[in-house]
């Protein structure tokens, strides 16, 4: 199982297409989320790789027709407008179908979604340059974030992402009747036995 780390946090931004891309419009899928800038050097090209292995691996995984959609926010709001980020999404032959990319420009609300919601952090070196370091979270369909990955392990983070989503929906899976309490007894001693 997975621990229940947080909340997820609420957010309204701008995605790719100009449109409106709400936390409410992803509720009930699992999420992957990430955070960069299209200017980035190369901590975004594995950030883009890893997304996309993610991506082109999903049906290694029982999902039951569970959706995944796949968030970029771009912490750069001054240069990473919707034509901005719809380009940067065609040249690295995103899917833009299940892959969004979106900011806003507020950047105190931007501050606050990525900072303190997701507590990923990162810094504006005021050069066109930002300091972070690359991290996902993957997030459940209750909006719950149930994985961080901010450090490189033996494992690939994608195998590890690719794992992780297979134990979520099989906590689905495992979520009703009789078997939900069983389930969340399990849930409850392995994840906060401490």
């Amino acid at each position: 199982v997975l621990p229940r780390m947080q909340l997820s946090p609420a957010f309204s931004l701008t995605d790719q297409n100009n449109g409106r891309l709400t936390s409410e419009d992803l509720r009930g899928k699992f999420v992957l989320y990430t955070f960069m800038y299209t200017n980035c050097p190369a901590p975004c090209y594995n950030i883009n790789e890893t997304m996309q292995e993610v991506q082109s691996r999903l049906d290694e995984v029982e999902l039951d027709g569970i959706e995944v959609s796949f968030v970029t926010i771009s912490f750069d709001p001054d240069r990473d407008t919707a034509e901005v980020l719809r380009t940067y999404a065609k040249s690295i032959n995103a899917n833009t179908n299940r892959w969004s990319f979106a900011t806003t420009t507020n950047k105190s609300l931007l501050k606050t979604i990525i900072g303190s919601g997701f507590e990923t952090y990162y810094e504006d070196k005021g050069n066109g340059e930002f300091s972070f370091a690359p991290s996902f979270m993957l997030v459940d369909g209750w909006g719950i974030v149930r994985a961080e990955y901010r450090y490189q392990t033996e494992a690939s983070d994608a195998d590890r992402i690719l794992r992780h989503l297979g134990v979520l929906a099989e906590e689905v899976r495992n979520n009703t009747g009789s078997a939900k309490l069983a389930y969340e007894a399990a849930h409850l001693f392995l994840c906060y036995s401490e």
